[in-house]
């Protein structure tokens, strides 16, 4: 048998695409990541040069990350763990010796210097190379922090930042002078270090505000958002490079847990500070951008996130446009926006950016905006990046609804060529699950979806409660109760697709998914066995207490106090069966493997109703 759609699985389509763009150079330039195609995965070095149109390879790969200076002069870049420095003009590549292997290397603002994070196994620690040569400027290698058993280190993101999608541990200042970076010793500080030696700490009520969840230090002062631990609160605070003291700008609330907007908080250009937050009073369920307490975005928009910003025409200088991803109405459609800053009368103003959708990693800087391959300013497109991703194989077209009372997001997928009129086994599909969406109007998340429908399956996803992009209560309902509400939300929308989709088998459920997704399914199974038939769990998640606490705190609350809610949540307590099969992860009384091809689980969910396998 033939099984084209095995690359969809793994992203295989979108190698050779241009990825990691960076605009710089008061956008003369864009530099970017891209590979020679789907034979040949390893990402190389390219900058596409404004004025001439024309791409220039800067360095083979393989690259899997690096950074520019502030005009996009010089590049960092780690292969193997040895230095790189490239310069972006002349497009000559160096080596650059270090004491051991670099990780996260980063020019400073003005290219002279390149800080980098060396021994990440062990006691990280931060230095610095330049013409005045190499130096560390912090770490503590080989010193026990002995009161909780562990080691220190400096610049690595730490253990908790996942939870927040904070990916770094240290910035360079706008000036090039002072770094701020994550000292992680159990719980993460944050300190100030000048480049001859000095440093003070950043002072907020560490017990209180354990989390750092975001950090931006882009203009002006460095920006922090800090979480208590059950994340019920937050303050956005503005740091004093000079004292390390903090001054709050913002508090973040909600009974549930507090959800962050990615790109914020930042500086405007007028002082104000820019804010994600939510309004959940008066009537309004809305997740919105603030400046300095003033609302930029209509209630009705779900601000995904803060892509950058753009200046304004005709509008005062200094009050730019931001550039956002969100939803305005249909949860499944991620649009790009330009959301004025200006202060001025009449409420918020937002305006659609047309061809643009959330899916494309729209990157902004400069007058430009990246999108894909398309690199436009204003209305016109001023280049398109080269491409040489393959073409995906399929071209779904799932039936998008809302259903239920609750409106829930779901879809319906057909083989290729369905004919109505003859029953079909259903698979719904999990994903990740809770805080990822599944129902969207995105081709490139249905390719394996129709290898699967492909096979003769009805293929139907649904976003229950727990799901970003509705709303904040919407997503929020789940809160120490997440497998009953999902499970509820998902067999009373199964019925309700049933009366629109009525060659539906109900009587045939088979239910797949990964980590919490694979959670999810197999819970399914065990749980409810009428509902759900059979089921496949990739690498799921046994037991809530093995997950960081961030992750799971948020969803379950306080492990202390809540013993009996992660004791409902456990897979350990919810029984067995020979219908669920477990990837990666055992589970006694149910068929376990350490892996499994997409034909193995297909065979296996097939196996218990009599479905029939096809393909084409």
């Amino acid at each position: 048998m033939e099984y084209p759609g095995l690359a969809a699985r793994t992203g295989g389509f979108s190698y050779g695409a241009p990825h990691a763009v960076t605009i710089g150079a008061g956008a003369a330039r864009v530099v970017f990541l891209r590979s020679a195609g789907p034979d040949d995965p390893d990402a190389a070095l390219w900058v596409l040069d404004r004025d001439s149109g024309a791409e220039r390879l800067i360095a083979e790969g393989p690259i899997t990350s690096y950074a520019t200076d502030r005009d996009a002069l010089v590049a960092a870049f780690a292969r193997d763990g040895e230095l790189f420095r490239a310069d972006l003009t002349g497009g000559t590549v160096g080596a650059v010796p270090t004491p051991g292997p670099v990780h996260d290397p980063r020019p400073s603002p003005s290219g002279r210097d390149i800080g980098y994070v060396t021994d990440c196994q062990g006691s990280a620690t931060l230095r610095v190379t330049g013409p005045d040569g190499d130096r560390l400027l912090a770490g503590e290698p080989g010193n026990a922090w002995r009161e909780h058993g562990g080691t220190i280190s400096w610049g690595m993101a730490g253990a908790a930042a996942a939870a927040f999608r904070r990916t770094r541990g240290w910035w360079w200042s706008p000036e090039g002078g002072q770094i701020l970076a994550v000292r992680t010793a159990g719980a993460a500080s944050l300190h100030l270090l000048d480049l001859d030696g000095g440093w003070v700490d950043v002072h907020w009520d560490r017990e209180t505000y354990p989390y750092l969840a975001q950090v931006r230090w882009e203009s002006g002062g460095p920006l922090i958002t800090v979480l208590r631990r059950m994340q019920q609160h937050g303050l956005v605070l503005s740091v004093d490079p000079r004292t390390g003291e903090t001054q709050v700008h913002a508090e973040l609330a909600d009974a549930r847990w507090v959800e962050p907007v990615p790109g914020t908080p930042r500086h405007l250009p007028d002082g104000r500070v820019l804010v994600g937050g939510e309004l959940a009073h008066d009537g309004f369920d809305a997740r919105c951008l603030f400046a300095d307490g003033s609302l930029l975005t209509p209630p009705g928009l779900y601000v995904w996130r803060v892509a950058g910003t753009l200046p304004r025409d005709g509008g005062p200088a200094g009050s730019p446009d931001l550039v956002v991803e969100g939803t305005l109405g249909d949860p499944a459609v991620r649009e790009v926006f330009r959301v004025r800053t200006a202060l001025g009368g009449g409420g918020p103003e937002v305006t659609r950016i047309a061809g643009l959708t959330g899916h494309d990693g729209v990157v902004a800087g400069g007058d430009l905006i990246v999108a894909g391959v398309r690199v436009s300013s204003g209305d016109t497109v001023v280049a398109t990046l080269g491409s040489s991703a393959a073409e995906p194989p399929y071209h779904p077209e799932p039936v998008l609804e809302r259903v239920t009372d609750r409106r829930l997001p779901a879809a319906v997928l057909y083989p290729t060529g369905y004919v109505a009129g003859a029953r079909l086994p259903v698979l719904l599909t999990l994903g990740a699950g809770p805080g990822h969406q599944q129902v969207r109007a995105d081709p490139a998340a249905w390719q394996e979806r129709q290898w699967w429908a492909d096979a003769g399956f009805a293929v139907v996803s649904i976003d229950p409660r727990g799901t970003p992009g509705v709303a904040p209560s919407f997503e929020k309902a789940v809160h120490r109760r997440l497998a009953d509400v999902i499970l509820t939300d998902l067999t009373d929308a199964l019925q309700i697709l049933l009366g629109k989709h009525p060659d539906l088998d109900l009587g045939r459920i088979a239910v797949r998914g990964h980590g919490l997704g694979g959670w999810l399914a197999a819970m399914a199974v065990l749980r409810r066995p009428d509902d759900f038939h059979r089921a496949v769990a990739r690498d799921p998640v046994i037991d809530w207490c093995d997950l960081p606490a961030p992750i799971a705190e948020r969803y379950l609350g306080d492990r202390s106090d809540a013993a009996d809610v992660y004791a409902h949540h456990s897979l350990r307590t919810a029984g067995a069966s020979d219908a669920l099969l477990l990837v990666g992860a055992e589970l006694p009384g149910c068929p376990s493997t350490p892996a499994a091809t997409l034909p193995e689980e297909l065979a296996f969910l097939c196996s218990g109703h009599g479905a029939e396998v096809t393909r084409k």
